[in-house]
């Protein structure tokens, strides 16, 4: 195996233990659809290295360590928003008691960047890092109505896996409701991305009109009912605007 292959290895290993932990690994090998000896090499070194470490179980199974979080904590464009974002982000979590959430983009997808927990103890929960399709959440929803005509198609010439019976996978569907976005302002995701979870978001966009993130209002369906769209959709905009203004 070449010296380039051998790190495209490791780097798909290291992505599917993030992840999958705590994985072992049979079911690694399988996820990346190497063999079993191409991964054990590859978990060797990032044991080595120390961005891997393994339970003292049996089998062995392997976890992130800090250093992936320290070095992840460094992408700058990220922090930026996040720092930028964060007094607006209370306030909305103070006006709506649900989890607030941040995502910026990478890829096909959002990667949640911060999240502000609601006290209620039935809640919204995503843990940070967690990636998260565009068209199955209200976040993505919300990044597609900002995004350019090119992006979309692009996008939506992929297959759009369900990651609930209520996710969109039709590609005119997902238009009609990019399209209901841009009319309101906000997106409403009801149960898209998980199961009695209904969300609420909207794009935060750079000076350019380009999108580099999204809010969103996650709850229970049984909190976030039709009542409540308006009035989160209209704080979720309010806020992203206040971020903008300060980008």
């Amino acid at each position: 195996m070449s010296a380039t292959n051998s790190v495209v290895s490791a780097f798909r290993v290291l992505e599917c233990v993030a992840q999958m932990q705590p994985v072992g690994l049979s079911e690694l090998s399988r996820a990346v659809d190497l063999p079993k000896s191409t991964v054990q090499r590859a978990l060797l070194t990032l044991h080595e290295i120390g961005w891997l470490r393994p339970t003292n179980t049996q089998p062995t199974r392997w976890n992130l360590t800090y250093r992936a979080f320290s070095v992840g904590s460094q992408a700058r464009d990220h922090q930026f928003l996040r720092e930028s974002a964060l007094p607006f982000l209370n306030d909305l979590q103070l006006t709506t008691t649900e989890t607030i959430h941040l995502t910026a983009p990478d890829g096909r997808e959002l990667v949640l960047i911060e999240r502000l927990d609601t006290s209620h103890p039935l809640r919204a929960f995503l843990p940070l890092g967690s990636r998260i399709p565009l068209h199955a959440s209200a976040s993505g929803l919300a990044f597609l109505a900002a995004s350019n005509r090119e992006f979309v198609d692009d996008y939506l010439a992929q297959d759009l896996a369900p990651q609930t019976d209520r996710t969109l996978t039709d590609p005119d569907a997902v238009r009609e409701a990019i399209e209901q976005v841009r009319l309101q302002g906000y997106s409403v995701n009801p149960e898209g991305l998980s199961r009695g979870i209904t969300a609420i978001g909207a794009a935060v966009v750079d000076a350019h009109g380009e999108p580099i993130g999204s809010v969103s209002v996650s709850g229970p369906s049984i909190r976030i009912s039709e009542d409540l769209f308006e009035t989160f959709g209209k704080a979720v905009r309010e806020t992203v605007q206040r971020i903008h203004a300060v980008l």
